[in-house]
């Protein structure tokens, strides 16, 4: 099967019923088959198979439907982050060797000073039609709307189910941001396995908060599969949440445990806002006990259910279900520890250095094989060469089985922090506050934080100590601004006169994660 195939299926069974809602449009199968078709024809006419189709914007419709478009016309859609600066925007261009940007006009604007740069970039389109009485859009841009005036017609010859179809970059520890090729087949197995572990039922209707630049935006294509209603909304606004919630009866979303926090937390919630919900899934960071209980109690209702995965599982691949979230609640929290178990049809081993298998119990590296394994890393062999043993996809995450087959996370790639449901390279970040010139040496870390689940911090040796140590610390987060995304500036900067090393000479960062601990209790 092909991802495009998902709309057109549901489209030939019911086509009267609304497969979107999103931006004051609702949208049926029918309605979005069409524009997939036309969107596919078109780019199928301007692009060569293989080709790199460029998306920027909040989440709309159109995006949806370049979801399925862009791989049925055989090209790879690449999801930019509109979270990133135009620079970093521009270097992802440039890796990607995208020939066509599509975006809103707000997004080009910021990447209009550089069109120069982007030499294998051939047509921008404009989401937002052409009214630009400033000539801030890039030169020669065309109204996005011409994507969807042509006839339809079948798409590109030739496609196999291994074609890459996304391509979605990851913060990896090294700090060059890897491009993951998700394909036909590793999409819909990611969406068939989750559809295991959590059923869509017939009256579901699903709410999207998330970004759809990220691998998250699977969950869609899981609730067409099932021929479902997705309600979207631009971007995460409680107020949004709690009136789409009502508004369209939603049965079940995906929430960040720092975006379930502001839904509680809202002054303006009733009990009728959230009565439609059946289940919330939950993942980007762990579920703080105080939380679920609270859960629990204000939506006893819910149930409340979590996943393990990574871009390059093209989804989740490991469960914890509403059941088990009620036993935590209760008197097991220890389960809480645990990510769940693999769905059926992912093999799940944890192995030594060497890729044997450890003893039963005993901490090891977390090793995937099935068919939502990604197809490896765009223009970079050797990370992906590296990221295997064999048929095993290497997770980088180091974890134990116990007897009863749950999987726990011991220590999830400590040089990434998660903040609010992003990764944030640690690495990438290092490197650019080094080329402030009062750093000497510089460590990031992931410090806890109430709201954001965890906050960047950077651990500082001056070259030059001022006897203010707080306006330096200061001046350097002020600094960081317009040089990297916001979600990636510290929060906090700790000056340090020396920095910890290990036996082999690197910066110790499990004793600076344990002095910060220290420090806040």
């Amino acid at each position: 099967m092909l991802l495009h195939e998902v709309i057109e299926f549901a489209a030939g069974a019911t086509p009267a019923t609304t497969a979107l809602v999103g931006c004051g449009r609702r949208i049926s199968f029918a309605e979005l088959d069409d524009a997939v078709a036309r969107m596919g024809t078109a780019l199928s006419h301007a692009t060569a198979r293989g080709e790199r189709i460029a998306w920027f914007s909040d989440n709309r419709p159109e995006m949806v439907a370049a979801m399925y478009a862009v791989p049925r016309s055989g090209t790879v859609l690449t999801l930019g982050n509109v979270r990133h600066t135009p620079e970093e925007q521009v270097a992802m261009l440039r890796a990607a060797t995208a020939s066509i940007v599509i975006g809103s006009r707000e997004q080009l604007i910021g990447l209009a000073p550089h069109a120069g740069e982007l030499h294998a970039v051939r047509r921008w389109y404009c989401l937002d039609g052409l009214d630009d009485p400033d000539g801030r859009l890039p030169p020669a841009t065309l109204d996005a709307a011409e994507l969807l005036a042509v006839d339809p017609e079948a798409p590109r010859a030739g496609l196999r189910d291994d074609d890459p179809v996304w391509l979605i970059h990851t913060s990896g520890s090294t700090g060059r941001p890897k491009g993951a090729l998700l394909t036909h087949r590793s999409l819909l197995a990611a969406s068939l396995n989750t559809s295991l572990a959590r059923p869509v039922l017939d009256d579901d209707v699903y709410l999207f908060p998330f970004p759809l630049f990220h691998v998250a935006a699977y969950n869609v294509v899981i609730h067409h599969l099932a021929r479902r209603t997705v309600v979207l909304l631009p971007r995460f606004d409680a107020d949004a949440v709690l009136d789409a919630i009502r508004g369209e009866g939603v049965t079940t979303t995906s929430l960040a445990p720092t975006m379930l926090a502001m839904l509680l937390d809202h002054p303006d919630r009733s009990p009728e806002d959230l009565a439609s919900l059946r289940r919330i899934g939950y993942g980007a960071s762990a579920m703080p006990l105080d939380l679920l209980r609270r859960t629990l109690v204000e939506l006893p209702d819910v149930g409340l259910a979590q996943g393990y995965g990574m871009t390059e599982l093209s989804g989740n691949a490991v469960f914890l279900g509403p059941e088990e979230h009620r036993r935590a609640g209760r008197d097991e929290p220890w389960l809480l520890a645990a990510a769940g178990r693999p769905s059926p049809l992912v093999h799940l081993r944890i192995v030594d250095d060497d890729g044997t298998d450890v003893a039963p119990g005993a901490p090891g590296e977390i090793v995937v094989r099935g068919d939502q394994v990604c197809a490896g890393y765009w223009d970079d062999p050797g990370a992906a060469a590296a990221s295997h043993h064999g048929q095993w996809f290497r997770t980088g995450d180091v974890g134990r089985i116990d007897d009863a087959g749950y999987l726990y996370v011991v220590d999830r790639r400590k040089d990434i922090v998660i903040t609010g449901g992003e990764n944030v390279s640690s690495r990438e970040v290092e490197d650019i506050l080094s080329q402030h010139p009062d750093v000497a040496t510089v460590a990031v870390v992931g410090v806890p934080d109430a709201v954001w689940g965890e906050r960047v911090c950077a651990v500082v040796v001056w070259r030059d100590p001022t006897g203010d140590l707080g306006a330096e610390e200061q001046s350097l987060i002020d600094w960081t601004e317009g040089r990297m995304a916001g979600f990636k500036r510290p929060r906090t900067v700790v000056s340090v006169e020396e920095m910890p090393l290990n036996a082999s000479g690197k910066v110790d960062k499990p004793a600076i994660r344990s002095s910060l601990a220290g420090d806040a209790t």
